[in-house]
């Protein structure tokens, strides 16, 4: 309610800006006292313990700089970037764009970020806090080797992750996709697992779990190739999915701005996607579904379609810092409505 009674005020300051301030809104927060796993919607994916399955996504807190602030709205987990071996400023803005009429948003921000060695520092300094915190990690721009940059940001934070999110569909870096490419994606993941092994053994044992994210706009014989490989490479999930470079019918000024489109329209699409990559896995690997989940309802076709876990982002700038909460509480009424016991027992069930 009070977020309704604000967003006018908030919706008049220009996009990049106004979640600059919600970031330092949020850095006065305290974080939540204890993430214990209970209740009904707990579930156990990739080996962790989540305390329910709805999770902020990645490219709202880019640096890491309020996790814990992000786990006290209500999220079950939070991730953290992209983050890039060296600090890049992005694309020139304007790059963040409200479709007020569409519920959308377009970016083009280009895994704009303070480099890994400042992220490592913050995230170390909240080790021992609890909570389950993903570290989405990316290429920088201008690397003349981004399989080497993935493999320098593994070793570099799987020490720090409860998961690792290898980001190789945003469509905002030139050439990134084409690392989803069969040949390349082998190589990635190889140079990947291999650093987190090292990192494992430097860092006495702990090995986070790899999730891979991918685009929506994949043709069934991508699909079908990441899916083979991710469950080759035994991968903790796949996270279904980025932005979009597609342009459904839209009816914003925004409308024609490049960058990726999240939010409501991408409702339909990463829905569909995500059934593919359920049907391509057989239900072996787990699935994050992302992508237009405004609501516990979003949240429940998300889960029932395959997803173990979900993710949002977008919906909170319409929909304010409340939204965790309300769709945990959703999903739990959701749930007991159609007899399940669990959150495990639900997926894939439609």
């Amino acid at each position: 309610m009070f977020y309704r009674l604000i967003r006018p005020a908030v919706f008049m300051l220009d996009a990049e800006r106004a979640h600059g301030l919600s970031i330092r809104a949020l850095k006065l927060m305290p974080g939540p006292q204890h993430h214990s796993p209970t209740g009904a919607l707990q579930t156990h994916v990739a080996g962790l313990d989540f305390p329910n399955p709805v999770g902020m996504a990645a490219g709202y807190d880019k640096d890491g700089e309020v996790p814990d602030a992000l786990l006290g709205l209500g999220f079950g987990f939070a991730e953290v970037g992209s983050i890039t071996p060296l600090p890049q400023p992005g694309n020139p803005r304007p790059r963040l764009f409200r479709l007020e009429e569409d519920e959308a948003v377009i970016n083009r921000m280009g895994f704009n970020n303070r480099g890994g060695e400042e992220a490592a520092k913050r995230l170390a300094a909240r080790r021992g806090r609890g909570g389950i915190v993903g570290i989405n990690i990316g290429a920088n721009k201008d690397s003349a080797d981004r399989i080497a940059d993935y493999a320098h940001m593994t070793t570099l934070m799987a020490p720090l992750a409860d998961y690792l999110a290898v980001n190789i569909s945003s469509p905002n870096t030139p050439g990134l996709r084409a690392l989803q490419d069969e040949s390349a994606l082998t190589g990635l993941l190889d140079g990947v697992l291999e650093a987190r092994e090292y990192a494992c053994a430097q860092s006495g044992g702990h090995r986070p779990p790899v999730f891979l994210k991918v685009a929506p706009d994949l043709e069934p014989a991508d699909v079908d190739a990441i899916a083979r490989i991710a469950m080759d490479k035994k991968l903790g999930a796949l996270i279904v999915s980025n932005t979009t470079i597609a342009r459904p019918p839209l009816k914003s000024a925004h409308a024609s701005e490049a960058g990726g489109l999240s939010g409501a329209p991408l409702k339909g699409p990463a829905l569909e996607r995500l059934r593919d990559f359920r049907k391509a896995t057989g239900g072996a690997l787990p699935l994050v579904g992302v992508g237009g989940i405004a609501t516990a309802e979003d949240a429940w076709a998300r889960i029932r379609a395959g997803a173990s876990l979900v993710q949002l982002y977008s919906a909170m700038v319409y929909h304010g810092p409340g939204i965790a909460r309300e769709i945990v509480r959703g999903l739990d009424e959701l749930m007991r409505r159609d007899g399940f016991a669990s959150i495990a027992e639900a997926v894939g069930s439609e």
